[in-house]
């Protein structure tokens, strides 16, 4: 495929700026798809009110005048003819439209409609008439440096080549479901010529998507059954019982079932490539230490791969507190720890020193030799790509394989979502925990949520306050933290100490206010989701979750478990402008695995033209949870041409 710098006018410095949006090829480029869609509608201004929002077409019949109202405000004013009226137009601090805007020109005004002055307030001006009576505009996710204009710009560009793109669906469902040519598809993703044809193109497109994931997935499950090398294991069962005896709680049933799983697959000579899937909460890591012990009763290490360094730690000193005591030598790599120390964990490894190495994606590094890797352990897998996972698999020689996820999905879904996997749920929850309590107030409503909030402060308890985003959004007009940290210092600030973690901190930062929090410096955490999974705190009682509406109920359920991990009652508080019937369900239920069912079931397509939710890991336009039953179906086709070639 062509490189993007082949492209009129995409030079050195412009390409460094699409390289950063991991764009590097023509493809790359046209499947950037967009963020959103504008909708834009010609204005019957018969029927239109004061203060509406209209576009109409016109011809200037002015010169454009400028009015300096004040030092930083001037005023520029024209008037613009239709085919049945005059309107006169009004924009602040758009200087530039007096030189660009000459009588006799045809352009399409968008703004506000001031009926009293017959006047149009504008917010954008295009020369030019559209050319039709609904346009469908693409809105690209840029960057500071690279704007959406010169992305859309590029991407028409890229069309006007001769672009050759790989088909991955094969012809006879090519043909069977009438699909287009692929690129005309691509192109109507850019240029929606209306819903039906937009409709087509993204099925199509999405079907491609299901079926080179899971014919992936058909060649990872075929390789791993034809795997005769894989390390069969040996170990005494009797010294796992010891370990699981010395725990200061009992294992509840699925933990002890998925134990038993997890040592009938060691013991078998195909490699284990096994999901444990359970709520926050539910006992899935401890299933992992003792699958830690099994290995290194075989003689083997194990590594665990985790997505934050803070939850790396927490799972070092836990695991350390367990095992130690059992002859096992643990280790924590991550970025943070100094060169000297690293250097001297490389060695301890290879010398195999250590038989527990627990990190983040410092355990992939080219550095590290493993003497003996025989089981893998990552946490939060779905957090990883494919490509980390198995280079962290490379490590060793056909190591066993333990995923966790805290992201319960409802067997059925499982089975097809993680087709080259085995899966166990952990559904039981361990005896003594109290259910965290959760509340649906309406905006209004903050101030009982502040009462509360100050109740639990005074009883020595600490807050999460989540929001939806870092920065504020004007299409969505979402809370964002700097506005919140406000609201609360107000509110609160007179008795409790509040810290800020968002994603765009640097490891440092949020490494630091975290522990702060954990260690009760802080009373009250505000945080975007970036909290979700890696924090453990006892004494943290309530989580106050802002436009709770915007959230899935997977990840709304996924944020409720950081509270009620002590043996003080906790509470949830969902705040949402309206409420919202799906919202409800989390006031009574607290099985994640019903939600998740519940999510699967109700998420439906959205509004197409308005802010598209970006697809899953694997996907730029297909989504695992809406698109469920157009998976179901790739996958059966798959299996089905599989049998085919295998006939053949």
């Amino acid at each position: 495929m062509k490189k993007i710098d082949e492209l009129n006018g995409m030079g050195p410095k412009t390409k460094e700026l699409f390289q950063k949006l991991n764009i590097d090829t023509i493809e790359d480029l046209i499947t950037y798809y967009p963020k959103r869609y504008n909708v834009i509608k010609r204005t019957d201004m018969t029927s239109i009110t004061d203060g509406d929002k209209v576009m109409i077409d016109g011809i200037i019949d002015c010169q454009p005048t400028m009015l300096t109202i004040s030092k930083n405000l001037k005023k520029i004013i024209f008037r613009v003819t239709t085919n049945r009226s005059i309107y006169n137009v009004c924009a602040f601090n758009q200087i530039y439209l007096v030189k660009e805007l000459k009588p006799g020109t045809p352009i399409t005004i968008i703004g506000k409609y001031d009926k009293k002055r017959n006047t149009i307030n504008l917010s954008e001006v295009r020369k030019g008439l559209l050319p039709k009576k609904v346009t469908i505009e693409p809105i690209y996710k840029g960057t500071e440096d690279l704007n959406r204009k010169t992305i859309a710009k590029f991407i028409d560009l890229a069309f006007t080549n001769n672009i050759s793109i790989t088909d991955n669906i094969p012809n006879i469902y090519i043909e069977k479901y009438k699909f287009n040519e692929k690129i005309k598809c691509i192109y109507q993703i850019h240029h929606p010529s209306d819903i039906v044809s937009y409709r087509k193109a993204l099925q199509r497109l999405k079907y491609e998507e299901f079926y080179l994931y899971l014919s992936s997935i058909q060649q990872l499950k075929q390789k791993r059954t034809e795997e005769e090398n894989a390390l069969k294991k040996v170990f005494d069962r009797k010294k796992v019982d010891k370990l699981i005896k010395s725990l200061p709680f009992p294992l509840t049933e699925d933990q002890i079932k998925t134990v038993n799983e997890i040592e009938e697959d060691m013991k078998n000579k195909i490699r284990m490539n096994r999901l444990v899937q359970g709520d926050v909460g539910s006992g899935k890591t401890i299933v992992a230490f003792i699958a830690s012990y099994m290995n290194y009763l075989a003689g083997y290490q194990t590594a665990l791969m985790v997505p934050t360094e803070i939850l790396a730690t927490q799972h070092y000193q836990n695991a350390k507190e367990l095992l130690e005591n059992f002859g096992m030598n643990l280790a924590l790599l991550t970025s943070n720890i100094t060169k000297a120390k690293k250097e001297k964990i490389y060695k301890q490894i290879e010398n195999k020193e250590i038989d527990f190495i627990i990190g983040t994606q410092s355990l992939i590094q080219e550095k590290v030799k493993y003497a003996s890797l025989g089981l893998i352990i990552t946490d939060e897998q779905h957090r990883f790509g494919v490509h980390q996972r198995e280079e962290l698999k490379n490590k060793g020689v056909f190591p066993d394989v333990l995923s966790m996820s805290a992201t319960p999905i409802p067997r059925t879904y499982a089975l097809t979502i993680y087709g080259d996997m085995d899966v166990s749920s952990i559904k039981t929850k361990p005896k003594g925990r109290k259910e965290v309590i959760t509340y649906l107030k309406k905006e209004k409503e903050i101030t009982d949520v502040l009462t509360l909030m100050k109740k639990e402060i005074d009883n020595r308890h600490q807050i999460y306050v989540i929001v939806p985003q870092v920065e504020g959004n004007d299409t969505n007009d979402l809370n964002n933290i700097d506005t919140l940290k406000e609201k609360m210092n107000l509110a609160l600030g007179k008795i409790a100490k509040i810290g800020v973690v968002h994603g765009k901190l640097i490891p440092e930062e949020k490494q630091k206010v975290m522990e702060s929090f954990e260690k009760g410096i802080l009373d009250i955490l505000i945080s975007t989701t970036v909290i979700e999974v890696g924090v453990n705190v006892p004494n943290a009682s309530t989580i106050v979750i802002f436009q709770a509406n915007y959230f899935g109920l997977s990840t709304l359920h996924q944020l409720r478990g950081r509270v009620g991990r002590g043996d003080i009652q906790s509470y949830c508080i969902l705040i949402a402008k309206e409420e919202q019937e799906r919202l409800k369900m989390l006031e009574t239920c607290t099985d994640g695995f019903k939600i998740s069912e519940y999510d699967f079931k109700t998420r439906g397509e959205g509004d197409l033209f308005g802010s598209r939710q970006s697809g899953d890991a694997n996907f730029k336009l297909a989504n695992i949870k809406r698109d469920f039953e157009l998976l179901v179906r790739v996958k059966q086709d798959v299996e089905n041409y599989i049998n085919i070639k295998k006939i053949e």
